[in-house]
């Protein structure tokens, strides 16, 4: 099996930690989104993954270097392509498509979630879903009565469905969906300008595959600020909270679950419930929780919930729900 991540979009909605780092790369609960999205995949998928390709904007070495390195650490071959224009979700996943062979997962890295990955043998793919009360802003597929997907339907206006799309995607036949994607390609099959991916998936249903919904048990988003804190909190609930060996801790109280990052220092502070604090960070005089805190920021004398705080970023003082980017200073 190969899985392919496109994950080449900007993060507007995530400045200003955006500006220095791309999304994917930045760290929740201590680890990186786009390597808890792929490790999630690798465990739950019930066979080996061999290819990881990561379809990246100009990134850069470092970025590049860290995504091989994720991929290494699950046992897997990484490849780095590249959408160089944003031509749509088709147009992503085409991009990847040395790996469009054989069994592969497709997930865009907005996402966390919990699933389980084993395909019935019946159907040509999965498509992971997550019932919501207003599906008017996502893409929606809609099922017959056996369940299968008939249709899927872009923002609709109209009730057709509560089953919305949340960019993760399981077939059989890696190769048949290159061929779609490029059909989409060759005929300029656009909406919005984009290759949207619903166009050949519509393809494929109208041809007689057999898609199925795939219904997630935790469905994570990290579009934005308080959605980020909210999986971060989420995912310190999920696993076991954890303080780096290295991290020092005085006169200070630890209301789990937390992440503590190594070399981190904690003074005369209340740190916790739900709070991630990245390496080397210095907090001191402090009272936070629900927060997620980056490497190498210093924070003294805040009183910090919902706040997001970059890396070798700096609080001194007040009361605050704040979104501080990287190198940056509130005071007061």
């Amino acid at each position: 099996m190969n899985i392919i991540v496109p994950m080449a979009g900007r993060g507007s909605r995530l400045r200003p930690h955006t500006l220095t780092v791309p999304k994917p790369l930045i760290p929740v609960a201590g680890k990186p989104i786009v390597e808890r999205l792929v490790e999630d995949i690798v465990a739950r998928s019930g066979e080996p993954v061999e290819e990881i390709a990561f379809v990246i904007g100009d990134f850069g070495a470092e970025a590049e270097a860290q995504l091989l390195a994720v991929a290494e650490r699950l046992g897997a071959k990484g490849r780095i392509c590249y959408q160089r224009e944003p031509l749509g979700t088709a147009h992503a996943i085409l991009c990847g498509r040395e790996c469009l062979n054989g069994p592969v997962v497709v997930a865009f890295a907005d996402t966390l979630f919990r699933a389980d990955f084993t395909i019935d043998p019946s159907a040509d793919g999965v498509l992971f879903v997550q019932r919501i009360e207003d599906p008017s802003a996502f893409g929606v597929v809609v099922t017959d009565e056996e369940g299968a997907i008939v249709d899927y339907v872009e923002k609709p206006t109209e009730w057709v469905g509560d089953l919305a799309m949340i960019g993760i995607y399981a077939f059989k036949d890696g190769e048949r969906l290159e061929r779609e994607l490029q059909r989409l390609i060759d005929e300029d099959v656009r909406h919005g300008g984009e290759y949207q991916l619903p166009d050949a998936l519509r393809n494929m249903t109208n041809a007689g595959l057999r898609f199925l919904p795939g219904e997630v048990s935790e469905w994570m988003d990290c579009g934005n600020k308080p959605v980020t804190v909210e999986t971060n909190r989420r995912i310190l609930e999920l696993t076991e909270s954890h303080a780096d060996p290295t991290a020092v801790t005085t006169d200070s109280v630890i209301l789990h679950p937390v992440f503590i990052g190594a070399g981190a220092r904690i003074e005369r502070s209340v740190i916790g419930p739900h709070v991630s604090i990245g390496a080397g960070t210095v907090v001191a005089d402090s009272r936070i929780d629900n927060a997620l805190i980056q490497d190498h920021s210093t924070i003294e004398n805040a009183r910090l919930s919902g706040a997001m705080i970059g890396s070798h970023a700096r609080v001194d003082g007040g009361v605050r729900d704040v979104s501080l980017g990287d190198y940056s200073t509130i005071q007061g």
